[in-house]
């Protein structure tokens, strides 16, 4: 993927939409490579905690599946017994604790 060239990958919210109960579409224009795509964030707000510190966090999980390729990742490598080394997708899972700050 070539970390040297591009060793980070942004992602920037356009939109939020309320799916029901805790659910939550985020949308936004993901960049790898210096390429830019609009994906969609399955969201779940899994509710407000108090650490031991006394900090107020809220925790959310999102999720997506990406094509590959829509990013320049073409590489691969076939195996001796068949297949390809890597898949044309991968799935995205992200865990976030927010902290509340006064």
């Amino acid at each position: 993927m070539n970390a040297d060239e591009y060793p980070e990958l942004t992602f920037r919210s356009t939109k939020l939409s309320h799916r029901g109960g805790d659910r939550y579409d985020v949308v936004g224009d993901l960049t790898i490579r210096g390429v830019t795509r609009p994906v969609t964030l399955d969201v779940e707000a899994g509710g407000v905690a108090t650490d031991p510190f006394g900090q107020t966090k809220v925790l959310f999980s999102a999720s997506t599946m990406l094509e590959r390729a829509s990013w320049g990742m073409n590489w691969n490598q076939a195996l001796e017994a068949g297949g390809v080394l890597v898949s044309k997708s991968l799935d995205i899972e992200i865990e976030v604790q927010a902290v509340l700050q006064n």
